[in-house]
Protein backbone atom coordinates (compact mmCIF):
# COMPACT_ATOMS: atom_id res chain seq x y z
CA UNK A 1 0.00 0.00 0.00
CA UNK A 2 1.12 3.50 -0.74
CA UNK A 3 1.59 5.84 2.15
CA UNK A 4 2.51 9.46 2.55
CA UNK A 5 3.59 10.55 5.97
CA UNK A 6 2.30 7.28 7.44
CA UNK A 7 -1.24 7.68 6.10
CA UNK A 8 -2.48 4.92 3.84
CA UNK A 9 -3.64 6.19 0.46
CA UNK A 10 -7.10 4.63 0.32
CA UNK A 11 -7.85 6.00 -3.14
CA UNK A 12 -4.94 4.07 -4.62
CA UNK A 13 -6.06 0.91 -2.83
CA UNK A 14 -9.61 1.26 -4.19
CA UNK A 15 -8.37 1.94 -7.72
CA UNK A 16 -5.97 -1.02 -7.71
CA UNK A 17 -8.62 -3.39 -6.34
CA UNK A 18 -11.25 -2.52 -8.97
CA UNK A 19 -12.01 -5.16 -11.58
CA UNK A 20 -14.97 -5.64 -13.89
CA UNK A 21 -17.59 -7.86 -12.27
CA UNK A 22 -20.28 -9.59 -14.34
CA UNK A 23 -21.65 -12.11 -11.83
CA UNK A 24 -23.42 -10.81 -8.75
CA UNK A 25 -24.92 -12.20 -5.59
CA UNK A 26 -28.66 -11.74 -5.23
CA UNK A 27 -28.16 -9.22 -2.42
CA UNK A 28 -29.73 -5.75 -2.63
CA UNK A 29 -27.49 -2.70 -2.47
CA UNK A 30 -28.33 -0.45 0.48
CA UNK A 31 -29.84 2.95 -0.33
CA UNK A 32 -26.99 4.68 1.53
CA UNK A 33 -24.45 3.11 -0.85
CA UNK A 34 -26.54 3.98 -3.91
CA UNK A 35 -26.89 7.61 -2.83
CA UNK A 36 -23.20 7.84 -1.95
CA UNK A 37 -22.18 6.48 -5.36
CA UNK A 38 -24.52 8.91 -7.12
CA UNK A 39 -23.17 11.78 -5.01
CA UNK A 40 -19.59 10.86 -5.95
CA UNK A 41 -20.57 10.68 -9.63
CA UNK A 42 -22.14 14.13 -9.58
CA UNK A 43 -18.98 15.58 -7.98
CA UNK A 44 -16.85 14.55 -10.99
CA UNK A 45 -14.80 17.14 -12.84
CA UNK A 46 -16.75 18.83 -15.59
CA UNK A 47 -15.70 21.29 -18.30
CA UNK A 48 -16.86 24.82 -17.52
CA UNK A 49 -18.79 23.30 -14.59
CA UNK A 50 -21.65 22.50 -16.99
CA UNK A 51 -22.56 19.25 -15.20
CA UNK A 52 -24.35 17.97 -18.35
CA UNK A 53 -25.42 14.70 -16.79
CA UNK A 54 -28.42 12.82 -15.61
CA UNK A 55 -28.02 9.67 -13.52
CA UNK A 56 -30.49 6.82 -13.22
CA UNK A 57 -30.48 3.99 -10.68
CA UNK A 58 -32.56 1.07 -11.92
CA UNK A 59 -33.62 -1.74 -9.60
CA UNK A 60 -36.88 -2.90 -11.18
CA UNK A 61 -36.26 -6.48 -12.36
CA UNK A 62 -38.37 -6.15 -15.54
CA UNK A 63 -36.57 -2.94 -16.51
CA UNK A 64 -33.17 -4.55 -15.86
CA UNK A 65 -34.16 -7.46 -18.12
CA UNK A 66 -35.32 -5.03 -20.81
CA UNK A 67 -32.01 -3.12 -20.68
CA UNK A 68 -30.09 -6.42 -20.83
CA UNK A 69 -32.10 -7.37 -23.90
CA UNK A 70 -31.08 -4.13 -25.62
CA UNK A 71 -27.38 -3.99 -24.66
CA UNK A 72 -25.45 -6.29 -26.97
CA UNK A 73 -22.59 -6.77 -24.49
CA UNK A 74 -24.65 -6.39 -21.34
CA UNK A 75 -26.84 -9.48 -21.08
CA UNK A 76 -25.61 -9.94 -17.49
CA UNK A 77 -27.40 -6.69 -16.51
CA UNK A 78 -30.57 -8.79 -16.08
CA UNK A 79 -29.03 -10.48 -13.02
CA UNK A 80 -27.56 -7.38 -11.36
CA UNK A 81 -29.29 -6.00 -8.24
CA UNK A 82 -28.97 -2.49 -9.73
CA UNK A 83 -27.84 -0.79 -12.90
CA UNK A 84 -26.85 2.84 -13.10
CA UNK A 85 -27.40 4.72 -16.34
CA UNK A 86 -25.38 7.83 -17.13
CA UNK A 87 -26.82 10.23 -19.68
CA UNK A 88 -25.25 13.36 -21.12
CA UNK A 89 -26.91 16.48 -22.46
CA UNK A 90 -26.26 16.34 -26.20
CA UNK A 91 -25.76 20.07 -26.69
CA UNK A 92 -22.97 20.29 -24.09
CA UNK A 93 -19.62 20.42 -25.92
CA UNK A 94 -17.81 18.08 -23.51
CA UNK A 95 -20.68 15.86 -22.33
CA UNK A 96 -18.86 12.66 -23.28
CA UNK A 97 -15.70 13.52 -21.34
CA UNK A 98 -17.68 14.82 -18.36
CA UNK A 99 -19.98 11.79 -18.22
CA UNK A 100 -17.06 9.39 -18.57
CA UNK A 101 -15.37 11.06 -15.59
CA UNK A 102 -18.64 10.77 -13.65
CA UNK A 103 -18.98 7.10 -14.62
CA UNK A 104 -15.50 6.34 -13.32
CA UNK A 105 -16.19 8.13 -10.03
CA UNK A 106 -19.42 6.16 -9.67
CA UNK A 107 -17.53 2.90 -10.25
CA UNK A 108 -14.80 3.81 -7.76
CA UNK A 109 -17.33 4.87 -5.12
CA UNK A 110 -19.08 1.50 -5.48
CA UNK A 111 -15.73 -0.29 -5.23
CA UNK A 112 -14.99 1.61 -2.01
CA UNK A 113 -18.13 -0.01 -0.54
CA UNK A 114 -17.14 -3.47 -1.79
CA UNK A 115 -19.72 -3.37 -4.59
CA UNK A 116 -18.47 -4.68 -7.92
CA UNK A 117 -19.50 -3.22 -11.24
CA UNK A 118 -18.77 -3.28 -14.95
CA UNK A 119 -18.78 -0.38 -17.39
CA UNK A 120 -21.06 -1.22 -20.31
CA UNK A 121 -20.77 1.12 -23.28
CA UNK A 122 -23.68 3.33 -24.15
CA UNK A 123 -22.24 6.17 -26.22
CA UNK A 124 -22.39 5.51 -29.94
CA UNK A 125 -24.21 2.19 -29.46
CA UNK A 126 -27.25 1.37 -31.57
CA UNK A 127 -29.28 0.67 -28.44
CA UNK A 128 -28.57 4.04 -26.74
CA UNK A 129 -31.77 5.63 -28.02
CA UNK A 130 -33.87 2.59 -27.08
CA UNK A 131 -32.52 2.68 -23.52
CA UNK A 132 -33.24 6.41 -23.32
CA UNK A 133 -36.83 5.83 -24.40
CA UNK A 134 -37.26 2.83 -22.09
CA UNK A 135 -36.21 4.96 -19.11
CA UNK A 136 -38.30 7.93 -20.25
CA UNK A 137 -35.27 10.25 -20.28
CA UNK A 138 -35.77 13.59 -22.10
CA UNK A 139 -34.72 13.69 -25.77
CA UNK A 140 -31.96 16.23 -25.19
CA UNK A 141 -29.94 13.54 -23.35
CA UNK A 142 -28.07 10.57 -24.77
CA UNK A 143 -26.86 7.41 -23.06
CA UNK A 144 -23.15 7.45 -22.22
CA UNK A 145 -22.78 4.38 -20.02
CA UNK A 146 -24.53 1.62 -18.14
CA UNK A 147 -23.04 0.38 -14.87
CA UNK A 148 -24.58 -2.82 -13.53
CA UNK A 149 -23.48 -3.39 -9.94
CA UNK A 150 -23.73 -5.81 -7.06
CA UNK A 151 -21.74 -7.80 -4.55
CA UNK A 152 -19.42 -10.04 -6.55
CA UNK A 153 -20.32 -13.69 -6.87
CA UNK A 154 -17.28 -14.23 -9.03
CA UNK A 155 -14.39 -12.01 -10.07
CA UNK A 156 -12.21 -12.71 -13.07
CA UNK A 157 -9.13 -10.54 -13.28
CA UNK A 158 -7.97 -9.56 -16.73
CA UNK A 159 -4.23 -9.36 -17.22
CA UNK A 160 -3.05 -5.82 -17.78
CA UNK A 161 -0.07 -4.81 -19.91
CA UNK A 162 3.12 -3.93 -17.99
CA UNK A 163 3.30 -0.24 -17.11
CA UNK A 164 6.45 0.32 -19.15
CA UNK A 165 4.61 -0.82 -22.31
CA UNK A 166 1.95 1.85 -22.04
CA UNK A 167 3.79 4.87 -20.67
CA UNK A 168 6.43 7.36 -21.76
CA UNK A 169 8.09 10.38 -20.21
CA UNK A 170 8.54 13.71 -21.97
CA UNK A 171 8.53 12.36 -25.57
CA UNK A 172 7.58 9.03 -27.08
CA UNK A 173 10.49 7.22 -28.70
CA UNK A 174 10.22 4.10 -30.85
CA UNK A 175 12.35 1.20 -29.66
CA UNK A 176 14.83 -0.12 -32.22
Amino acid sequence: MSSIGGAVNLAVTVIRSRHSVRKYKDTPIDDKIVKDALDCAHLAPTARNEQPWLFGAIRDRDTLKAIAGLADNGRFIANAPICFAVFGKKDAKYYLEDCCAATMQLILALQGWGVGSCWVAGAKKDYAEDVRKLLNVPEDYTLVSLVPAGYPEEISIAKKKPLDEVTFFDRYEEEE
